[in-house]
């Protein structure tokens, strides 16, 4: 039980800092909403990303894992699904220069916009279980 209420704070928290990352994804609510879709991303990790990784399987060993990024985008496309008030859009990204390191601006569609989510949100909450280590 202790688990499943840390992946739920898990989740919550990284919605919460990729709403606040990415322009495309929005949360339309407060505290609550995160929580509402922190508890959805749980359910959907345990119940829905088993299967999807079995029916992915032989495409996960030819792109040594790279695939499993569309299948968490999957999951989140599930998400704005089954939570309206959670929804990810195409969006443009600004670009950026940082110590010679310059990004160009980009636009992001429908597609990449879930995949961007993706990567951020599975980065997110590795950095979250890297930090609390348990």
């Amino acid at each position: 039980m202790k688990s499943v209420l840390r992946r739920i704070i898990y989740y919550s928290v990284a919605l919460f800092i990729t709403a606040q990352a990415l322009e495309g994804v929005t949360v339309n609510g407060g505290l609550g909403e995160y929580l509402i879709g922190g508890i959805v991303l749980t359910i959907l990790f345990f119940l829905v990303k088993p299967i999807l990784n079995i029916i992915t399987l032989p495409l996960n060993i030819i792109t040594f894992g790279l695939f499993s990024f569309l299948t968490n985008a999957i999951i989140l496309y599930l998400l704005t699904v089954v939570v309206p008030n959670i929804s990810i859009n195409a969006f443009t990204h600004r670009g950026f220069s940082f110590l010679g390191f310059v990004t160009p601006k980009l636009q992001v569609n429908g597609f990449f916009a879930f995949i961007a989510a993706s990567v951020t949100l599975s980065l997110i909450v590795g950095f979250l279980k890297w930090l609390i280590k348990k």
